[in-house]
């Protein structure tokens, strides 16, 4: 039986969609800006039936959560990223076997070099620690790279940016794979009106080691909602790889909820 974590992530979007209230511009802006700053606490899941490469039965499950914390006036910000993985893969009784644990936890600093009301850019290290409860769920390498961020606010209706991240390893478990990693996320919003809009956040990955990779394509829905001073994004996000190479997700479905907590002057 398949296991989905965050089943709540969907009852609550669907819920969402019914207390709807009018979200100030700048709010809409900020909502979906990696950068912004404010303390976020976000609850992502990507949940994979079917990979390429690989058996009907195989599937995966990666659940993120992830806390951002702005610095030094909101020209520094710490991001830190917690993986709880799934990976069931068929073994050799014909079954499937499944694996759930905690996987390898990341963490990056960005430098805002560019901090204006409709545009942000920053870039800085990127640390991952070999930190996964199972050989499966990790690398068991500790790896270094770097990350840039922008985003792109000139329009009230439209707003876009990327994340390019880049990191290998240099240290960890003498006997497993060395890792060269890089990755390109475009992400885009439309906003419909009244705190929906329409989104897609893919991230194609390349593992130049072992000469594998994934390029997905997605469109979904999101919803906005600020209660007192916190804003609640809620999303629900399709995605399907045009381009793989390897065993690599070929079709997932992205579900998150994005808690941002605005400043007592907001």
């Amino acid at each position: 039986m398949r296991v989905k974590i965050f089943p709540l992530i969907l009852l609550s979007f669907l819920g969402a969609l019914s207390f709807a209230q009018e979200s100030a511009e700048e709010t809409m802006k900020k909502a979906n800006n990696p950068l912004a700053d404010m303390t976020a606490l976000n609850f992502h899941n990507y949940y994979v039936p079917k990979l390429s490469d690989a058996p009907s039965d195989a599937y995966l499950n990666n659940a993120w959560i992830r806390f951002a914390k702005p610095m030094a006036g909101g020209k520094l910000l710490m991001r830190i990223s917690m993986p709880i993985s799934t990976v069931a893969l068929p073994d050799r009784f014909g079954g499937v076997s499944s694996t759930s644990g905690l996987g390898d936890v990341n963490a990056f600093l960005s430098y805002n070099f560019v901090s204006e009301s409709n545009k942000t850019m920053g870039v800085g290290p990127l640390l991952v620690a070999p930190t996964a409860s199972e050989a499966i769920l990790g690398s068991g390498k500790w790896q270094a790279g770097f990350a840039f961020v922008a985003f792109i606010a000139n329009s009230p209706t439209f707003q876009f940016g990327s994340l390019i991240t880049w990191q290998t390893s240099f240290a960890g478990e003498s006997d497993r794979n060395d890792t060269n990693l890089g990755a390109f996320q475009p992400f885009y919003f439309w906003q419909l009106g009244k705190g929906t809009y329409l989104r897609g956040a893919p991230i194609w990955v390349f593992d130049f080691e072992n000469e594998t990779f994934h390029v997905p394509i997605a469109l979904g829905i999101g919803k906005v909602v600020k209660v007192d001073r916190t804003v609640f994004n809620l999303f629900i996000e399709p995605q399907y790889s045009i381009l793989t190479k390897g065993t690599q997700p070929q079709f997932q479905l992205f579900t998150g909820i994005n808690l941002q907590f605005l400043k007592k002057n907001n």
